[in-house]
């Protein structure tokens, strides 16, 4: 297994446990809530966790196949998955009515790492035989 599949999928393991990190914390009428990928009950984000564990496991599944496809599939998947952290990112992070929400560590590490498994998905080199 190469480096960069080894690198890829450390960074997978660390989307997948982001998910249930606090993402950010909002101060309410009735005190602090803190929000993360899995829980956001009482707020319209809805569960965006759920869809980067499936992706991100669908990357790292694509990282172990070592086939010309895979690599091919790979680079939609894990550009999905740093898009779709990047679109956490903004959702979360932004201010509503005045109320500005305080990130915490796993909205961040969501994004680092999936840009980090898209670099190893580019940075994917095919042996040539002569």
């Amino acid at each position: 297994m190469r480096r960069n599949a080894i690198i890829g999928l450390i960074a997978i393991v660390i989307v997948i446990i982001s998910a249930w990190l606090p993402w950010i914390t909002v101060q309410a009428d009735e005190g602090l809530r803190t929000y993360s990928g899995m829980q956001s009950e009482g707020s319209s984000f809805g569960e965006p966790g759920k869809l980067s564990i499936l992706v991100a496991v669908l990357t790292g599944i694509l990282f172990l196949i070592q086939k010309d496809w895979a690599a091919r599939v790979n680079l939609f998947t894990g550009g999905f998955l740093a898009a779709w952290s990047f679109r956490n990112l903004l959702l979360y992070s932004r201010c509503e009515m005045g109320i500005c929400p305080d990130r915490h560590i796993g909205l961040w590490l969501s994004l680092i790492a999936s840009l980090t498994a898209f670099v190893c998905v580019l940075m994917y080199r095919k042996k040539y035989v002569k």
